[in-house]
């Protein structure tokens, strides 16, 4: 079960003020409840755990029958932001450190595209797919994202000419709108297989739709266990009182937002977890970054980064606080061994298990941080499977709701996203864009 620690902000907070901001949290989930908020039409996310139908996880699990049957040997799943940055989290969470090297799992190999312009990423990608047995998984409401659809011509085109048309629409599932845009009309074209971006769904908040669960079922978790873990922790933050952890977390977070933290570091001390600090970014960075606010998400990896971040971090602008995932319990041992010569001094550790050490960085490195003036908060989980991970992924996407809405912005849009796209298509060319290109020329030129 997710546990939120706050005592390692108390020495910055006083308990009068956080009760405050508890009865402003309280609102907000009133308010996300309810949905009389900013954004409402993008609230189904929050109902979804309990609302995912067995059928729809049997559908993922049935690709992945089939695909075995074909003894595909790579999926590269295409899209970008929250359409990969979910199942890429939960996969190197939950996957073997070194699975392909010691030829661990059954599964296919699941790799990323879509996610970047990068010609020596894709071209370096496309010399895999052409040395395996391929399939791919294409992730886009609209079809039209300039990095996913680049990726997939790429990637369609290949598996056209190797397989022919009727085996390569067999290998190439869609996820996308129910009944509109490009990639909707391209995979009904071609006979593709479906799966459905909910309506009222947003990218960052789809982890637990088909957008994350059949990658994931694809690399051979338990998607049933993911979702189950995420149906208990929508009923545990329905819960209007302190007792929800994401009332208590995004009480805290506001509290040290406005008294002058603006930059929020999630370290975890486990590499497993480095992606989902990514996907982390994502949800809070696009949800709260506007109009201005918004508290800027950074994370680390402990303890490999105290040793390139850890002296900012203990004394450089007191501008941030840190918030540490743990994990409970590991699910492998390995233990320190005598040594008869000592030469590394470490004898004084011997039987003593790895994990224990790195509890112990962890507590030191958090009562330092706190005498350094950092405050920290501690989130909890019990281990690292596909129960836990569904409880984070909702817990988190809760938190972000309820923490926006008392930030006063709309959790749900992403209006400055586009100001890029809009000069990327100008500067490429793009029909319709030919003013905005002159204009963006001019002033290259000055």
């Amino acid at each position: 079960m997710i546990k939120v620690d706050l005592e390692g902000c108390r020495p910055f907070a006083a308990n009068m003020e956080y009760q405050e901001y508890v009865s402003g949290a309280k609102r907000a989930l009133m308010t996300l409840d309810s949905g009389t908020g900013a954004g409402n039409d993008f609230l189904g996310w929050n109902e979804l755990p309990s609302e995912t139908p067995k059928e729809l996880l049997d559908a993922c699990l049935e690709v992945v029958d089939s695909w075995l049957e074909k003894e595909i040997e790579l999926i590269v799943v295409a899209g970008i932001g929250g359409s990969y940055l979910g199942a890429r989290a939960a996969i190197e969470a939950l996957s073997h450190s070194f699975s392909r090297e010691m030829n661990l799992t059954a599964s296919p190999h699941v790799v990323f595209a879509g996610h970047t312009l990068s010609e020596e990423y894709m071209a370096e990608l496309m010399d895999l797919v052409y040395m395996k047995n391929t399939a791919v998984v294409v992730i886009s409401k609209s079809g039209t994202t300039t990095e996913t659809a680049v990726a997939f011509r790429l990637l369609r085109s290949h598996l056209e000419r190797q397989y022919g048309p009727e085996e390569a629409a067999s290998r190439i599932v869609a996820i996308t709108d129910a009944s509109r845009g490009a990639l909707k009309s391209l995979a009904d074209r071609n006979g593709y297989r479906t799966f459905v971006i909910p309506d009222n769904v947003g990218g960052r908040f789809s982890v637990l739709t088909p957008v994350g669960l059949l990658p994931i079922a694809l690399a051979g978790f338990d998607i049933h266990a993911m979702i189950d873990g995420a149906r208990q922790m929508q009923r545990i933050c329905d819960v209007p009182d302190e007792t929800n952890p994401a009332v208590k977390y995004a009480a805290m977070r506001n509290l040290l937002y406005n008294s002058g933290k603006k930059i929020e570091i999630l370290a975890s001390f486990n590499p497993k977890m480095s992606f989902i600090g990514e996907w982390w970014k994502q949800l809070f960075g696009e949800s709260e970054g506007k109009e201005g606010k918004g508290l800027f998400p950074a994370s680390v990896t402990f303890t490999t980064d105290l040793h390139s971040m850890g002296q900012y971090i203990q004394q450089g602008e007191r501008h941030l606080f840190e918030t540490f995932l743990k994990v409970e319990n590991s699910r492998r041992e390995e233990t320190i061994e005598h040594d008869e010569e000592n030469s590394d001094g470490l004898n004084f550790l011997e039987n003593t298990n790895l994990e224990h050490c790195n509890d112990m960085a962890q507590l030191g490195t958090r009562l330092a941080h706190i005498d350094g003036g950092v405050p920290n908060i501690t989130i909890s989980i019990d281990q690292l499977d596909e129960y836990n991970l569904g409880q984070l992924f909702y817990f988190f996407e809760k938190a972000c709701g309820l923490s926006a809405y008392m930030l006063g912005v709309n959790p749900f849009d992403q209006p400055g996203v586009e100001s890029y796209k809009k000069n990327m298509f100008a500067l490429l060319g793009k029909p319709g864009y030919e003013e905005l290109a002159e204009e963006l020329r001019r002033r290259i030129d000055e």
